[in-house]
């Protein structure tokens, strides 16, 4: 067979070729390769050490093994500390309910269920430390309740065992073909500041649909959440991912802050079009007055018209954003001198648009000077305080552990009902699946995979036990067998599809049939453990799907109000430190949107409107924290007093909207746009009573602008309030586009 003549055989080609197979399916054989060499260097040690379930430690490298070295150190640590502290309980509970069955199996059930709710309420590997908290509890004490004389002694090899996998999994995966955390986090971001750079200029050249929008925003979202995943390893890694931790944190919330800021100046000037194809021609100068400065923006994001890519070239778009930021008030009051002479043009739409636009540019300025401090090993930029703060039912956090404990109970019922020689394994696994399972947005899937991969390990164990280990000797032929078992399980954890079944193999595969110094070989108790392990594993995806599905529209609709509540948030949290309210704002929001997603990731209709409801909460939200950050830096005078009746409408203004977000209605959509109307009246009124100093009168203007914002905002026909809007609208002929420049 003649070869291709298109694809010639160079050794360019080859290499190539072998680049682009080392990038995908190479990194699958190096990690497959980590993953087995630790777990044999893990049971060879532990043997050596004789220890008396080498097994354990077999386990604990499957179940902290991560490709990346970061991510196994943190799992690591959250691990031993989850352990110490189960531990801890465990001692306890055996010295007070030893001799009582009942209530020692009712008070852990109580631990788990606590275990289970904090690894529901907590994420990333914080939550792994409440799984193991609960589930080393459960796996210590229920046999060691069995035999209490024994317990100290049986909890101290345990730690053992699983400080022996630890380290093992840390060594291998720190020193054999290393992957940083460290250097993903270098793509994303310079990948992200690429992304929005590019969306920016596509809106501002009027490129991006309503389609395009939220599908940028619903990937900027799963940016975000998962930037502070890898950020919050990266920091075990190396003192370099230490040194810039801050100002990465730094960076996830300025780039929120931005992106809100960019999307609500967006907006308004799509309602300033819309109102001058309506005919209102005053809208229409205000949009051609602002236009002339969005046209400017795109080449300061460039170098020698080339984009941004690096850090240190986002130094010089720091510095070119920083020029027009200091000119642009100068300029924009030129412009509005222009526009004051023309009577039809409303200089409280243009007024508004300019503030946002200001904003808009200090905000990317912040973020491109984050982003080119990233280039040096130490800057002031890196003193940042605020973290991502992520948000979490505690209904929802509840209902999970309450869940386990109720499982874990009646599992323990039964144990001591029937007496089953596998009974503490049926209960202490059953606990653990819960805890594991709670925090996937799939939880009676994920159990229920895990049991079918458990099933097949149960079966392949068998032949390896008793059909293979009695016809080997020595620790090389032992690996030998092993390998091609564990590479499967290995192999599936790998892909996204299999990594369920993959999970529950891995580990279950090393309980039933992973070797200890002397192997006995019991039938009996073998197909006892397997059958209860699939049990466990079985009733914790029907408890999943019966006892409160956190995949019913139940969850999403608690989590949907709790994303609204984050406008409350902006109304009634203490403005007393800005940056910390707004960064709980934003983060909030954002984590909120990102679980929905995670739960309607079937329904396309669903994520729509949930991200329809994040642009109303970020842009009516920020909108107040700016207005209450402006009322709050009044100097002491009596005309700013918190009794003068223009302060007191913008009070009734933020209790309107707090109402409207807590529960949406027609009533209150009218109720919070009559207050709104009412303070705008109040600061003009007040601005044409006196003449303050000019910092003073421009920050009475700023307020009047965000007043203006968010009467805009409640009015927008393309938002979720636009149903209430309608009803509330039925009444009035004047179109919906119009009413708000009125």
């Amino acid at each position: 067979m003649s070869s291709n003549p298109s694809t010639p055989r160079t050794p360019s080609a080859f290499y190539a070729a072998f680049v682009d197979w080392a990038r995908t399916d190479g990194r699958t054989w190096i990690y497959l390769f980590k993953a087995l060499a630790a777990c044999f260097l893990a049971l060879g040690i532990a043997m050596k050490l004789d220890l008396p379930q080498p097994r354990t430690a077999m386990t604990t490298v499957f179940i902290v093994m991560q490709p990346q070295s970061g991510m196994v150190i943190a799992k690591s640590f959250y691990r031993i500390c989850g352990t110490l502290i189960g531990l801890v309980v465990m001692m306890a509970l055996i010295g007070l309910f030893s001799q009582q069955p009942e209530l020692f199996i009712i008070s852990t059930a109580i631990w788990v269920g606590i275990c289970t709710a904090g690894a529901a309420r907590n994420r990333n590997f914080r939550s792994y430390g409440f799984v193991l908290a609960g589930y080393t509890a459960a796996l210590i004490g229920i046999p060691a309740s069995q035999h209490p004389d024994g317990a100290f002694m049986s909890a101290l090899t345990r730690v053992a065992e699983i400080v022996v996998g630890i380290l093992c999994s840390g060594v291998v995966s720190a020193l054999v073909f290393p992957e940083h955390a460290g250097e993903q986090m270098r793509s994303t971001v310079r990948a992200r500041f690429s992304s929005f750079v590019d969306y920016v200029c596509a809106a501002l050249s009027g490129q991006a649909d309503r389609a395009r929008i939220e599908d940028t925003n619903a990937k900027f979202v799963a940016d975000i959440v998962g930037f502070e995943a890898v950020r919050s390893v990266a920091v075990f890694e190396s003192p370099d991912s230490r040194m810039r931790s801050g100002r990465l944190s730094r960076l996830n919330s300025e780039f929120m802050t931005v992106s809100t800021r960019f999307h609500a100046l967006h907006q308004l000037m799509n309602r300033l079009r819309v109102s001058g194809a309506s005919g209102a021609a005053g809208a229409t100068a205000a949009v051609a007055a602002l236009e002339p400065y969005f046209r400017e923006i795109s080449p300061l994001l460039s170098k020698s018209g080339e984009p941004v890519l690096t850090a240190t070239d986002a130094s010089h778009a720091a510095a070119q954003l920083e020029a027009f930021k200091a000119e642009l008030p100068k300029r924009v009051r030129a412009t509005r001198a222009v526009l004051e002479s023309d009577a039809d043009v409303p200089l409280l739409d243009f007024d508004t648009g300019a503030e946002l636009l200001y904003r808009f540019v200090d905000d990317l300025h912040a973020y491109a000077a984050t982003y080119a401090s990233l280039a040096v090993a130490t800057h002031e930029r890196e003193r940042w305080i605020e973290r991502y703060e992520p948000k979490t039912n505690g209904i929802a956090a509840g209902v999970a552990g309450l869940r386990a404990a109720i499982v874990m109970a009646i599992l323990g019922a039964f144990w001591i009902a029937t007496a089953w020689p596998s009974g503490s394994t049926l209960t202490l696994n059953a606990a653990a699946v819960c805890a594991l399972a709670s925090s996937s947005p799939y939880p009676t899937r994920t159990a229920f995979q895990m049991a079918a991969g458990t099933i097949l390990s149960s079966t392949l164990a068998l032949l390896l036990t008793f059909g293979i280990y009695p016809h080997i000797d020595g620790f090389a032929l032992l690996c030998a067998a092993l390998t091609p078992f564990l590479a499967l399980g290995v192999w599936m954890t790998t892909r996204p599809k299999l990594a369920g079944y993959g999970v529950g193999y891995c580990i279950f595969f090393c309980f039933l049939a992973g070797p200890d110094n002397v192997i006995h070989y019991d039938p009996s108790g073998f197909i006892n453990d397997a059958i209860a392990l699939a049990l466990s594993m079985l009733v914790a995806s029907i408890a999943f799907a019966v006892l409160l599905p956190p995949s019913t529209p139940w969850l999403r609709n608690r989590l949907l109000a709790d994303l609204r509540a984050q406008v409350v948030l902006a109304c009634r949290g203490r403005i007393g430190r800005l940056w910390r309210l707004r960064t709980r704002f934003e983060s909030g929001a954002r984590d909120l949107m990102h679980q929905i997603n995670a739960l309607a990731a079937s329904e396309p209709d669903v994520k729509r409107d949930t991200m329809r409801w994040m642009f109303a909460v970020l842009e009516i939200g920020n909108a107040v924290i700016d207005l209450r950050s402006e009322v709050a830096t009044l100097p002491r005078d009596a005309r700013y007093a918190p009794s003068m009746p223009w302060r007191v409408s913008l009070r009734a203004t933020c209790a309107a909207v707090s109402r409207l977000f807590e529960r949406p209605r027609a009533a209150r959509l009218d109720n919070a746009l009559a207050a709104t109307s009412d303070a705008i009246a109040a600061v003009q009124q007040t601005l044409s009573t006196f003449t303050p100093p000019r910092d003073e009168r421009h920050q009475l203007q700023r307020i009047l602008s965000h007043l203006h914002f968010i009467r805009s905002a409640l009015l927008d026909p393309q938002s979720p309030l636009a149903q209430a809007n309608d009803a509330s609208d039925t009444n009035s002929d004047a179109p919906q586009g119009v009413r708000h420049a009125t």
